[in-house]
């Protein structure tokens, strides 16, 4: 009888050992992609882009791997390779960029339009808003908006000083994929200095992977500032929160006001 009562939790034991092994050693069946049939579609057949979207990521910080300092979250970098071909000249403005980040960054310093691709990443919201002619994009960082046009029409002639740049757009099945030009020198990729010249050329690619997840791509080209062209890539991801809406930060003049109220407590 001891025997028995023995052995019995020893045969339990080797049981649920046996079922964890199985459980956890059998190959588990991964998420299937979701069939091109079944994704969100417009009346006019075009994967249906329209929604608050955003991404979960450190790149307006820095958009290599980087560690944590005050201010800055550490993340993963969002560059194919984790590498930036600078030319020599063009390596030494960016560590210049670096050193003054904290007073010289258009963004997180001076309240400036963002540029692109920057206000992708940026860690607020943006509305897309589809139509057969164009796509526009709304962020909530200072309603900074973007258009770019599928109605077949080219850039415009010359060279064109834009802060956002000019974007023509079509789509290569349920893949937008937009080429944008036109751009000035003021804006930076990230907080970390890496910057473009006026030369900056880049070719997007928003691909719906699934009724709440948007593949982005961008393929960087500057000839000023790199020796080849690069490559960033991340999700998109759908906000899901009921009445989802894109609110107000009005970057400028929160740091006008912020300037004020630095300049009355020095009076006092």
């Amino acid at each position: 009888m001891k025997r028995l009562l023995v052995a019995l939790p020893l045969i339990c034991f080797a049981a649920v050992g046996a079922l964890t092994l199985i459980q956890c050693g059998a190959p588990q069946p991964s998420s299937p992609p979701t069939p091109v049939s079944s994704l969100p579609r417009t009346p006019d057949g075009r994967a249906n882009l329209n929604g608050v979207w955003q991404v979960l990521n450190t790149a307006s910080w820095d958009i290599q791997d980087h560690s944590a300092q005050l201010d800055v979250p550490p993340g993963q970098g969002i560059v194919e390779g984790d590498e930036l071909p600078y030319r020599p000249e063009a390596l030494a403005k960016k560590q210049e960029n670096y050193k003054n980040r904290r007073t010289a960054d258009p963004v997180r310093a001076r309240g400036l339009l963002p540029g692109v691709p920057r206000v992708m990443y940026l860690p607020f919201p943006f509305q897309i808003t589809q139509t057969p002619k164009y796509v526009s994009i709304v962020s909530e960082y200072t309603r900074t908006m973007r258009i770019i046009y599928t109605d077949g029409t080219e850039h415009p002639k010359g060279h064109i000083d834009f802060w956002m740049g000019d974007s023509r757009g079509r789509w290569e099945g349920d893949t937008l994929v937009v080429d944008s030009i036109h751009f000035n020198d003021e804006t930076w990729f990230d907080h970390a200095g890496n910057f473009h010249s006026d030369a900056l050329h880049l070719v997007e690619r928003f691909t719906l992977a699934g009724p709440d997840h948007i593949n982005y791509e961008v393929v960087v080209e500057d000839p000023k500032v790199f020796t080849k062209p690069w490559k960033m890539s991340m999700p998109l991801y759908r906000r899901k929160e009921a009445n989802v809406r894109i609110l107000e930060y009005e970057a400028g003049g929160l740091l006008d006001e912020e300037s004020e109220r630095l300049a009355d407590e020095k009076k006092k």
